[in-house]
């Protein structure tokens, strides 16, 4: 008797949910679990029912299908993804995010059918987790950082991130006076930002441009960053030479 697989179906649209119900439906071993109609709804219904197979949309309301995956990247099973969208300008960036398959809408049934072929040879290799810290190019910068807390998910606009901070194996990014843990190196963080409008001042800390009050000397050589809001950062040698020519400066 063949093992029953759960799906988790993930679309903002019913008619698009519907039409993946329905090509279920010929599945006998597939069992759907949950459909969500927005990226917080996924991030649980996935974190209740460990699906095998995640049919996910790209653009949806509240989180997008990317960070959908970003949150659930550190699960010790996460499911196979198939990139269910009608916008073909992300299928690099699914693949880079380890996607089994991407489809286009509209799509066939055969289409359809080769997917959760492929789908179900992915499940039977039972990969590694997905690393997902790089799926973004660089072309396609985030306008903002989504942190998961429990079961509560934070989104920070970047125009809001004032710094962050380097804590073991998780970074502390510091928004209108509050700090939200997440766990994700600052290399990988700092490769995702602008570097026009945040700077890696120190092997410890990046800071948002608009929220340098000051840069004051600290001791023979060493100097620090004054933030508007009066903290106080390290900055090394190297991240003062970064700070002055991303501010049209240069070193005196």
């Amino acid at each position: 008797m063949a093992t029953n697989l759960k799906a988790v179906i993930v679309d903002d649209e019913e008619l698009a949910r519907a039409f993946l119900r329905e090509l279920l439906q010929v599945y006998p071993d597939i069992e759907i679990a949950a459909e969500c109609a927005n990226g917080f709804e996924a991030v649980k219904s996935i974190a209740e029912t460990s699906p095998d197979l995640l049919f996910l949309d790209v653009q949806m309301p509240k989180l997008d299908g990317f960070e959908v995956l970003e949150l659930i990247g550190q699960a010790a099973n996460p499911p196979v993804v198939i990139f269910v969208t009608a916008y073909d300008q992300y299928a690099m960036q699914a693949f880079d995010a380890h996607a089994v398959d991407y489809l286009l809408k509209p799509f066939s049934a055969d289409r359809f059918a080769r997917a959760l072929e492929r789908a179900k040879s992915r499940l039977g290799e039972r990969r590694l987790p997905m690393e997902v810290a790089v799926a973004r190019p660089a072309a396609e910068r985030p306008q903002r950082i989504v942190v998961k807390d429990g079961t509560k998910v934070h989104i920070i606009p970047l125009d809001k991130l004032d710094y962050v901070e380097a804590q073991d194996d998780y970074i502390a990014l510091h928004s209108a006076g509050r700090s939200h843990l997440k766990q994700q190196s600052i290399s990988s963080l700092e490769a995702a930002l602008d570097p026009a409008r945040f700077v890696r001042i120190h092997r410890s800390a990046i800071v948002n441009l608009e929220c340098v009050a000051r840069i004051e000397p600290f001791g023979k050589e060493s100097r620090i960053a004054i933030l508007r809001d009066g903290t106080r950062l390290p900055v090394s040698r190297s991240g003062y030479t970064r700070l002055l020519a991303a501010m049209g400066d240069s070193p005196k």
